[in-house]
C-alpha cells in the first residue's frame, strides 16, 4: 500500500511511450489515463499534470493528445527525429527530468509514470531535496533501479482491467 499523505500537492509526469509500449507488449491494450491519474493523485492536491508523448503521424494522435487534455495533462508534444541512415529517435527523458527539477518547489511528490530506469538518478536527486517520488509502471517492464530509487512503486500490472482500456 502506497503511503499518502492528504494534503500533498502532486505533480504527474507520464512518459506516454513507455507505458504505451509497456501496455502494447505485455496485453495488446491502451493505457488508461484517467485511471493513471486518478490513481497517482488519490485523495492529494493536483499540481500538474504532464503528458509526453510523441508526434508520429499516425491518424488517430490528435484525437489521442485532446483525450489527454480533456481528462486534465498537460500535453508535451516532440516529433520523432528520421536520422540520414534511417533511423528513427524520440524521447523525453531529458525534458521530464527538467520539468521535474523545475517543479521541487512546488510539490511534495512527483510521480513518475514509466518504468525507464533512466529515471533513477533523477528520483535520488529529487528525495536528496525533500521531494517523495513515487513511479507506477508495469513491473514485468521496469527497471529494478528505478523500483529502488522510489519512495513507492504501484505496479499496473497488479490491476490491469483498472489501468487498460
Amino acid at each position: 500500500m502506497v503511503d499518502i499523505h492528504s494534503g500533498q500537492r502532486v505533480a504527474m509526469l507520464a512518459d506516454a511511450q513507455n507505458l504505451y509500449h509497456s501496455a502494447q507488449s505485455l496485453y495488446s491494450r491502451n493505457i488508461d489515463y484517467s485511471e493513471l491519474l486518478n490513481k497517482g493523485v488519490q485523495d492529494r492536491e493536483l499540481v500538474r499534470a504532464i503528458a509526453y508523448v510523441i508526434r508520429a503521424d499516425s491518424p488517430e494522435e490528435e484525437s489521442f493528445f485532446d483525450a489527454l487534455t480533456d481528462i486534465g495533462y498537460e500535453t508535451k508534444i516532440k516529433d520523432i527525429k528520421t536520422f540520414k541512415d534511417g533511423s528513427k529517435k524520440a524521447d523525453w527523458d531529458v525534458g521530464m527530468c527538467l520539468d521535474a527539477v523545475t517543479l521541487t518547489n512546488h510539490v511534495d511528490t512527483i510521480v513518475l509514470c514509466t518504468g525507464d530506469g533512466d529515471f533513477s538518478r533523477l528520483c535520488s536527486h529529487l528525495r536528496h531535496e525533500g521531494v517523495r517520488v513515487e513511479a507506477m509502471g508495469f513491473e514485468e517492464s521496469t527497471s529494478d533501479e528505478l523500483v529502488d530509487a522510489v519512495d513507492a512503486f504501484i505496479d499496473l500490472s497488479e490491476r490491469p482491467d483498472t489501468f487498460l482500456l
